[in-house]
C-alpha cells in the first residue's frame, strides 16, 4: 500500500522541554500522553510509546477506582482522579486507570490513549 506509514504503537518525538525527559516518564503529545521509551536529551528525538498500560506516577492524596478517566495533571507530571479539577494544560479523557490506586499510592497502572484527551484551556 502505497500511503501506508508505519504502526501506530510509537513514534519519534522531538523533545523541546527544556530537560533531559527519562525513559519511563510521561510525554504529553499534542492532547494525548506518551511514554518515553529512552532517555532523551533536551532538543534530541527519541520512541515515545503511544499505547498499551504502564506503571506511571499518581498524586498521593486520592483514591482512583478501576476504570477512572483520570486526568494527567502536568505541574505535578502525574494522574489525578477525574473528580479533580483540571487546571490549564492538563490532559482529560486521554488515560484510564487500569487498577484502583489507594490515596497513600504514588504509581498506577494506566492505559495510554484510550480515548481523544483534551487540553485544558486557560481561564
Amino acid at each position: 500500500m502505497k500511503n501506508y506509514i508505519q504502526a501506530g504503537a510509537s513514534l519519534l518525538w522531538l523533545n523541546n522541554t527544556g530537560a533531559i525527559v527519562s525513559s519511563g516518564a510521561p510525554v504529553v503529545v499534542g492532547n494525548q500522553i506518551g511514554v518515553a521509551a529512552v532517555d532523551i536529551a533536551n532538543g534530541e528525538s527519541g520512541t515515545v510509546h503511544m499505547e498499551n498500560v504502564f506503571n506511571l506516577p499518581k498524586s498521593a492524596g486520592s483514591a482512583i477506582v478501576q476504570g477512572d478517566a483520570v486526568i494527567y495533571d502536568v505541574s505535578a507530571s502525574a494522574f489525578v482522579p477525574s473528580s479533580a479539577v483540571a487546571a490549564e494544560g492538563d490532559i482529560v479523557g486521554a488515560c484510564t486507570a487500569w487498577e484502583a490506586g489507594e490515596a497513600a499510592a504514588t504509581a498506577i497502572a494506566v492505559k495510554i490513549n484510550t480515548g481523544v484527551g483534551d487540553v485544558t484551556p486557560a481561564p
